[in-house]
C-alpha cells in the first residue's frame, strides 16, 4: 500500500539578532522598522506559509564588555509587533517567542489572549527559559535558575496560563439588548497555588478563537523533548539533514504515546536556510559569497574568541588558529550567546577544530565558515523543492521554518519559484483551508 503524501508546514522566520543575517548586503532593510516586518509576513502570506515567527531576547549580547555589533542590533517587543501584523494580514499564523522565565503567566496569558482575538485565531507562543543571570540583570528577580528548575517552572508557567484561558468557556457573553444581560455565571475566575505560583483572581479576556494560543518549543535536552512531548503542538528543532532529522524525528514522537498523544499532535520544524539559483552550480557560487559575507574576517574572530575565552583581535583571520588552548574558567568572554552551552569542552572542541583546519589547510576564517554553517537548501528552484519534499516524506521532519539570510526581501524568490513547485506536487497548500493556525498545521483534525 503506497503511503499517502506527507502535507508541507513552512514558516518564515524574522530573524531578530543572529549571524543569518547580511544586513550589509546592499538588498537589506532595516530590523526594526515596521515596514520590514510587514514585507516579510505579507510575502509568506502571499506563499501560504503556515505561520510568521519573531524570534526575541530579553538583553543584546556582549562580547569583551561591549555589544555585539556584528550581529543585527534591534530587539523590539515582540506582542506589539505581532499586534500590529494582525492589523496588515489575513491568515498567517503570528508566532511570538516569550520567555517563561522572567514573565507572570497572569500576563502572559492576557496577551496571547488579546493577540488570538485581535488575529481572529492566529496566535502562536513560542516557550522559551532563560539560562543566564546576564539576561536576568535586566529583570528584578535577577539571577536564573538551574536547568531543571527551568523547565519545571516553564511547564508550571504554560499550565497555569492554560488555567487562565480555560476560566472562560466561551458561552458566557450573552449579550441579550432586550433583557440587558451581558455575562451569565461568573466567568474567569482561577485559583492556582504551587512552588511556583500563588495566584488567584479574575481572567478578563473571555475565550479567545483558538482558546489557547498554538504552544511552539525548541529545547534540545532530554528535559526540553519531554517538555515538547507533554505540552507543544510545534518544535523549532535544528536537526535539518536526512540521518539527524529522522533521528530526532523518532525520539520526540515516540515520547507522545505515555501523554496520550498521537504523531499528528506535535508538528516538527527544523530551522534552515537557502540559496537559489538558476542551475545547482550558480547557487553553489552564491551559497559560497553569502557564507563569506556572513563570516566576514572580523565575525570570524569574534567566534574564535567565545571558544578560546581570550581577547583574539591581534590575530590575522586568513592566518592559522592559536597555539594556546582556550582560556578555561567560568568568566566568559561572551555574555548573552548560546556559544556559552555549546562549548561545554572547549579543549575538546578546539582539538576537533585544530584537526579539521590541519587536514584541510584551513584558515580561521575557513574553519569558522565550515563549522557554523546552518541547515542550507542550495540548488535551483526544482532541486530546493525535491530536497524539501524527501526530507518530510522520509519523516526528517514536518516541514521547516526558513531564515532568509537577507532581511525583509529575501523570502520573495522562495515564494515565487519554489512554493509552486511544492504545491505542483501536490504537497503543499494553494490556500488556507481554514481561518485558525491549528486549521494550517491540521491540528484540528487530531
Amino acid at each position: 500500500m503506497t503511503k499517502p503524501l506527507k502535507q508541507i508546514h513552512l514558516a518564515a522566520h524574522f530573524p531578530g539578532v543572529n549571524n543569518t543575517t547580511v544586513w550589509s548586503d546592499p538588498r537589506a532593510g532595516s530590523h526594526i522598522e515596521f515596514s520590514s516586518f510587514v514585507k516579510l509576513a505579507q510575502t509568506a502570506e502571499r506563499a501560504k506559509f503556515d505561520f510568521f515567527f519573531l524570534a526575541e531576547g530579553l538583553r543584546l549580547r556582549e562580547q569583551g564588555g561591549q555589544i555585539y555589533d556584528l550581529d543585527v542590533v534591534g530587539r523590539p517587543d515582540t506582542f506589539t509587533v505581532l499586534a500590529a501584523l494582525a492589523a496588515v494580514t489575513d491568515r498567517l499564523g503570528l508566532a511570538g517567542t516569550i520567555n517563561s522565565t522572567f514573565n507572570e503567566p497572569f500576563e502572559v496569558a492576557r496577551q496571547f489572549a488579546s493577540l488570538d482575538h485581535l488575529s481572529e485565531g492566529r496566535a502562536a507562543w513560542n516557550v522559551v527559559t532563560s539560562w543566564d543571570a546576564f539576561t536576568g540583570e535586566n529583570f528584578r528577580r535577577g539571577g536564573f535558575l538551574p536547568q531543571d528548575q527551568r523547565y519545571s517552572r516553564a511547564e508550571t508557567f504554560m499550565r497555569t496560563t492554560w488555567e487562565l484561558f480555560d476560566s472562560w468557556h466561551g458561552d458566557e457573553v450573552v449579550a441579550d439588548k432586550a433583557t440587558g444581560q451581558f455575562l451569565r455565571g461568573e466567568p474567569g475566575r482561577f485559583s492556582h497555588h504551587d512552588a511556583h505560583f500563588d495566584i488567584e483572581g479574575q481572567f478578563p479576556v473571555p475565550r479567545s478563537p483558538q482558546g489557547r494560543p498554538v504552544i511552539i518549543q525548541a529545547g534540545d535536552s532530554n528535559e526540553g523533548r519531554e517538555f515538547a512531548a507533554a505540552t507543544a503542538d510545534a518544535i523549532f528543532s535544528r536537526y535539518g539533514t536526512l540521518e539527524a532529522g529522522q533521528a530526532f524525528y523518532t525520539d520526540v514522537k515516540g515520547r507522545l504515546a505515555r501523554y496520550g498523544r498521537t504523531d499528528r499532535q506535535l508538528i516538527i520544524l527544523p530551522a534552515a536556510t537557502f540559496v537559489l539559483g538558476d542551475t545547482d552550480a550558480d547557487a553553489q557560487e552564491k551559497a559560497d559569497v553569502v557564507r563569506r559575507q556572513q563570516v566576514s574576517g572580523a565575525t570570524a574572530i569574534k567566534f574564535l574568541e567565545q571558544l578560546w575565552n581570550a581577547d583574539l583581535s591581534g590575530f590575522d583571520p586568513d592566518g592559522p588558529l592559536p597555539s594556546f588552548d582556550p582560556v578555561a574558567g567560568e568568566k566568559t568572554i561572551s555574555k548573552g550567546r548560546a556559544s556559552d552551552r555549546m562549548y561545554r569542552d572547549p579543549l575538546a572542541t578546539s582539538r576537533q577544530w585544530r584537526e579539521l583546519a590541519e587536514a584541510k589547510g584551513l584558515s580561521i576564517r575557513e574553519l569558522i565558515i565550515e563549522v557554523t554553517g546552518r541547515q542550507n537548501f542550495i540548488g535551483s528552484a526544482a532541486t530546493v523543492a525535491e530536497q524539501i519534499n524527501h526530507l518530510v516524506q522520509n519523516d526528517a521532519s514536518d516541514g521547516f521554518i526558513l531564515v532568509p539570510h537577507v532581511t525583509p526581501g529575501g523570502l520573495d524568490e522562495f515564494a515565487d519559484k519554489v512554493v509552486p513547485l511544492l504545491q505542483e506536487r501536490g504537497v503543499f497548500r494553494t490556500d488556507y483551508t481554514g481561518p485558525t493556525l491549528r486549521d494550517h498545521l491540521g491540528l484540528n483534525e487530531n
